[in-house]
């Protein structure tokens, strides 16, 4: 996803990095891009009032997440986090995401986030609410 262009994702988060975020390279560490991806995912679900962290009884957990670098983002830029929809399964989805620095039209890392919806109290996996997964279809693409 080195050459996404910002038209293949049908939404973005505009996020603001902080100054404790930069580590002692000076740029962000890695585990920084991690926390923009379950920002720009779980804003996204809870956005379009799917997703009620407090009081849902089924919830998507993450089970596998993947980044690759490109280039450094380092406070005090703005990340535009895109995000689509890869696969939708039964009890799971994958997104795909990446992460542009202020205006530019490479990414600087991209990476995908895969949830799988459980109960809550049991902690076993649950098909995908119908409206969860409604949502879920807007952002999907065939890339």
């Amino acid at each position: 996803m080195r050459d996404a262009a910002r038209t293949q994702f049908p939404h973005f988060l505009e996020i603001p990095t902080r100054w404790m975020d930069n580590d002692a390279y000076q740029h962000m560490n890695n585990v920084v891009y991690y926390s923009f991806f379950d920002t720009a995912v779980n804003r996204f679900l809870i956005d379009r009032g799917v997703l009620d962290i407090h009081s849902d009884e089924v919830v998507g957990m993450v089970v596998d997440t993947g980044c690759s670098y490109f280039n450094s983002i380092s406070f005090p830029d703005t990340v535009h986090a895109g995000v689509r929809v890869a696969k939708i399964g039964n009890s799971s989805v994958r997104y795909e995401l990446a992460l542009y620095r202020n205006g530019d039209e490479q990414p600087a890392a991209a990476g995908h986030f895969v949830h799988v919806y459980v109960d809550r109290k049991s902690n076993r996996s649950v098909p995908i609410p119908e409206n969860v997964r409604a949502v879920l279809e807007t952002i999907t693409s065939p890339l």
